[in-house]
């Protein structure tokens, strides 16, 4: 058997969509999500982290080249399929700098982003052709034919991280664990999660409601079960009436079942670690590239500046290293996950990330760091900052290449998120706060004079 490294391995998980707002750690005592949970009571979680753009490919691209999606797409939406040139992501990524280190590295879920894993670091790579499909799925794979899985995809994914980790555990190794859900399909999961949770058990957030009426958008529901079967394959069963008295706590319960077939997911990748011996010495990063607005503010899908759009999970765990605790006092992003883990294996960043080093914070060591807020800008045309107490947007025009351009308005929304959690009140309309606001703006009109696109 080989020697295990005294290298800590290092796997990013990163789901697709999750909002923190339905995790057992983050406050959600319906839902069941014991082995995040675990990795939360463990580890060390940001009480309040952010997505800097809440779409897909950016998410994910920000996550992996420490840049904000401005700088390293130069556009601000998503990607088609991947290709072999660079055309995205034009300095080093996390997978490269840690391949120059002597990792193996790997990609093994959704990938998303627009040069092909091969190109940016990643020695292997299994991927899914359609994004967003469970079943019967097409999966990419380096340097090989592509296989065509009859069961869920999620199980595949499953086999192929386990056989990683068990074949290279006698060297250090970065994995960058995708994982599908809690994206749309609903309808394409296991029985046992569309079924875990009931209507009654749902408790809606209070901003679904517009004059009593609950958020409902039929065109949206049939997305959330069908995706791309429905919107762009039409299939005859994709547009059959709804279930009688369908509505959004259907839909949400849906949302749970998925989460919870996450978190099974991490159940096993915590079982594989253990039966080869790596779990003490391996980093996990869990996080989400975005959140769901799922009916709140009347409203579906993501793209939104609000905090069901933007606020993400963030838990670092390590056992050989980090003490479990909390962290609120500071705000986190995506754009630090690269910068926070090279520092945590005594790596420094490439001069390139833009993202603020959390390792002193995830180590106990410090309570704030940087500027202490997150940056966030949507492809509609809205650029905000989150603090820890409020959330401040201006809006943009946008370009026919999905860029934004000139400001045209600097007083699109100001949050008092303590006063106001739910966002019911945009106090831009009421000019309370002036000096908090006039504080904000100026922060986030300097962010973004000042952060680069890519040319």
């Amino acid at each position: 058997m080989p020697l295990i490294s005294d290298k800590p391995n290092i796997i990013v998980c990163l789901c697709d969509q999750l909002r923190a707002f339905e995790l057992g750690c983050y406050g959600n005592d319906t839902i069941r999500t014991p082995n995040i949970d675990r990795l939360a009571t463990e580890g060390v979680r940001f009480e309040v982290a952010c997505t800097n753009n809440p779409v897909c490919t950016p998410g994910r691209s920000i996550l992996i080249s420490g840049q904000y999606s401005r700088t390293c797409q130069g556009t601000l939406v998503n990607c088609g399929e991947p290709v072999r040139e660079r055309v995205q992501l034009p300095d080093a990524t996390i997978a490269e700098v840690l391949k120059e280190l002597g990792y193996k590295t790997a990609l093994v879920g959704k990938w998303h982003i627009a040069p092909a894993p091969e190109t940016v670091g990643f020695d292997f790579a299994v991927y899914p052709h359609h994004q967003h499909r469970y079943s019967g799925q097409t999966f990419h794979r380096s340097f090989g034919e592509d296989i065509v899985v009859d069961g869920f995809g999620a199980d595949y994914e499953i086999e192929e991280l386990t056989r990683f980790i068990r074949e290279y555990r006698g060297r250090p190794f970065f994995i960058f664990h995708s994982i599908s859900q809690p994206h749309m399909p609903f309808a394409d999961m296991p029985e046992r999660f569309k079924t875990m949770y009931s209507r009654g058990e749902i408790k809606l957030r209070p901003n679904v409601y517009c004059n009593g009426e609950m958020a409902y958008d039929e065109n949206w529901f049939r997305i959330y079960l069908y995706d791309y079967l429905y919107y762009e394959k039409h299939l005859p069963y994709t547009e059959e009436p709804l279930p009688e008295g369908f509505d959004l706590r259907d839909l949400t319960a849906l949302y749970y079942g998925s989460v919870s077939w996450a978190d099974e997911q991490i159940g096993s990748l915590m079982r594989a670690l253990e039966e080869n011996g790596l779990a003490n010495n391996t980093i996990i990063v869990f996080t989400s590239d975005h959140g769901d607005n799922l009916g709140s503010h009347n409203l579906f899908n993501k793209d939104e500046l609000y905090e069901e759009s933007i606020r993400i999970p963030l838990i670092f765990w390590w056992p050989d290293q980090l003490r479990p605790r909390k962290v609120s006092w500071q705000v986190a992003s995506l754009v630090d996950v690269m910068p926070t883990i090279l520092a945590l294996v005594g790596v420094t960043a490439p001069e390139s990330c833009q993202g603020t080093d959390l390792s002193a914070i995830v180590r106990g060591q410090v309570d704030v760091a940087g500027e202490n807020c997150a940056f966030i800008e949507t492809s509609r045309g809205a650029v905000g900052i989150r603090s820890l107490r409020h959330l401040y947007g201006i809006r943009k025009e946008r370009t026919p290449d999905a860029r934004t351009t000139s400001v045209i308005d600097d007083k699109f929304l100001f949050f008092d998120l303590l006063k106001d959690p739910y966002q019911l009140e945009n106090l831009v309309e009421t000019e309370a706060d002036n000096e908090i606001a006039t504080r904000l703006r100026k922060r986030v009109l300097t962010w973004d004079a000042e952060t680069p696109w890519k040319k």
